[in-house]
């Protein structure tokens, strides 16, 4: 399987490494540029391992000025940048680029301020989102949005993304939780959006920059909102003897007006690997296994699982289990958090997909990949964030044997083929990427495309940023038309057509 098809590098980039290095470290001096090839292994892929690349040379800075300086040169010199947080992107969106230089906004990794009675906390983009929860908990606050990998993730990864997690159906996504941030463009202007107040005038510049990818500009501070904890919080383990029942649960909860914290779904071969691997006591002669926690005053919450485990058991639930104690609330959500890394115990590789469909059109989707599993001769295990939509099948397969990777990825393009079919959309929060790039003509017109294209250029008029991402094809932004070319960058690149 051959990396997928990136922009030509740029040759009199690669004959000017030398003196690109030598610069740069003008900019981040000591161990903040990395350049031996050895050493810039551990940069070369993110979470969507089947591709790998050596970046140009990887920089490492550690205040705005150094961002700044390093991306108004690199716009200057026309040199390609590929923002990274912590690696942990399952779309291939830190995947370098050969003649691009690698911006890794790791050592951002400061709280930089909590703010109670605003209820905000200013961050660094390098704090890990589970961070965020730990500085804030010792006085009973969380960040809500936590999406599986949140011990290792950074929450400028989860902005570029626009990250969910199990509770975002209540609590919204990465979006609905970021207030602010301080940004730098690849001209090396710094600009705010936002802050810490609710709403903002003028365009909704924040909500533009939430899930770009990378592709518009590079965060250096985010402004969060911090909850306080609930009053109570149970869970409760309901299994069915199908998915179609399972999936019909979910949807009556919801059309019951009941918003759940959270309602997570794992089918049969997902809820073996996830007990095998946590013990968390999931039943194990069920086909489908809903996890639905309530959250809120006490007596609300216990009328609301009476009538949560109600509608289950009008849905042919064959059993209801409802946490008796914080612990086991947690060792519930356990088992599906662990539920990545346990299908990796059980099969040598696994491709996690990521697709978002109305909720009504859940069986239909199962069914569809119940017949694509037997046609593609692989196995697939179903965790889904039900009540929002959201699928991860993880399709199992073995890199060693010839052929598997690529019949993957087809079962994975199909299946997200589908997701646009039936009414929905082809990421929910893994981003587009390089994996779902060359899938978004399937979900836009050349119309739409144009359209978005031109806000890019708005911010990256030579296509500096991330090159290779979210779009299948690229063309010149003064090709483009309606765009006003500034700051006299004529005459402007070919940009190659990938």
């Amino acid at each position: 399987m051959t990396s997928p098809k990136m922009p030509e590098p740029y040759a009199e980039v690669l004959e000017r490494r030398e003196q690109i290095v030598a610069d740069l470290r003008d900019i981040v001096s000591g161990e903040g540029v990395v350049d031996a090839t050895n050493e810039m292994r551990a940069f070369e892929t993110d979470g969507l391992t089947a591709y790998r690349q050596l970046p140009l040379v990887v920089v490492l800075p550690q205040t705005v000025e150094q961002v700044s300086s390093i991306l108004r040169y690199c716009h200057e010199n026309k040199i390609r940048v590929v923002p990274r947080g912590s690696g942990t992107s399952l779309s291939g969106g830190a995947l370098p680029l050969e003649d691009a230089v690698l911006l890794v906004m790791s050592r951002f990794n400061r709280v930089l301020d909590i703010d109670y009675p605003n209820r905000v906390a200013v961050v660094q983009p390098g704090v890990t989102n589970l961070g965020i929860t730990n500085a804030v908990a010792g006085n009973g606050f969380y960040y809500a949005p936590d999406p599986s990998s949140q011990i290792a993730c950074s929450i400028g990864g989860n902005v570029a993304e626009n990250a969910g997690g199990v509770h975002c159906l209540k609590y919204g996504l990465t979006t609905n939780n970021v207030l602010g941030v301080q940004m730098v463009l690849i001209t090396g202007e710094v600009i705010r959006l936002g802050g810490r107040h609710l709403d903002s005038t003028g365009y909704d510049l924040l909500g533009l920059i939430t899930g770009s990818e990378g592709l518009l500009a590079v965060v250096t501070e985010v402004t969060v909102r911090i909850l306080q904890k609930p009053e109570t919080a149970r869970a409760i383990l309901i299994g069915f003897a199908s998915s179609e029942e399972a999936g019909q649960c979910v949807a009556d909860v919801i059309g019951a007006g009941i918003i759940p914290g959270g309602i997570e779904m794992m089918d049969r071969l997902a809820i073996q690997a996830a007990e095998d691997f946590v013990h968390a006591g999931y039943p194990l002669g069920v086909e489908a296994l809903l996890i639905v926690e309530l959250d809120g005053p006490e007596a609300e919450v216990a009328f609301l699982i009476s009538r949560v485990v109600e509608i289950a058991n009008h849905n042919g639930a064959t059993m209801s289990r409802i946490s008796t104690s914080e612990e086991e609330r947690q060792t519930f959500w356990a088992g599906r958090k662990a539920a990545f890394p346990a299908i990796g115990r059980i099969s040598p590789d696994y491709y996690c997909m990521d697709g978002t469909i109305p909720r009504k059109a859940l069986p239909k989707v199962l069914a569809g990949m119940r017949a694509m599993s037997e046609k593609y001769g692989l196995a697939v295990a179903n965790v889904f964030h039900a009540g929002d939509g959201n699928l991860h099948p993880l399709i199992l397969y073995d890199a060693n044997k010839p052929g598997e990777l690529q019949k993957a990825e087809d079962f994975g393009s199909d299946i997200l083929r589908l997701c646009v079919e039936v009414g929905g959309v082809l990421t929910g929060e893994h981003g587009v990427g390089v994996e779902k790039r060359d899938l978004m003509p399937a979900m836009f017109s050349k119309d739409d495309l144009d359209q978005q294209i031109r806000v890019k250029c708005a911010f990256d008029d030579l296509h500096l940023l991330n090159p290779g991402k979210v779009f299948p094809e690229l063309r010149n932004c003064a090709e483009m038309g309606r765009m006003h070319i500034s700051r006299g960058q004529l005459p402007f690149p070919d940009i190659p057509r990938f």
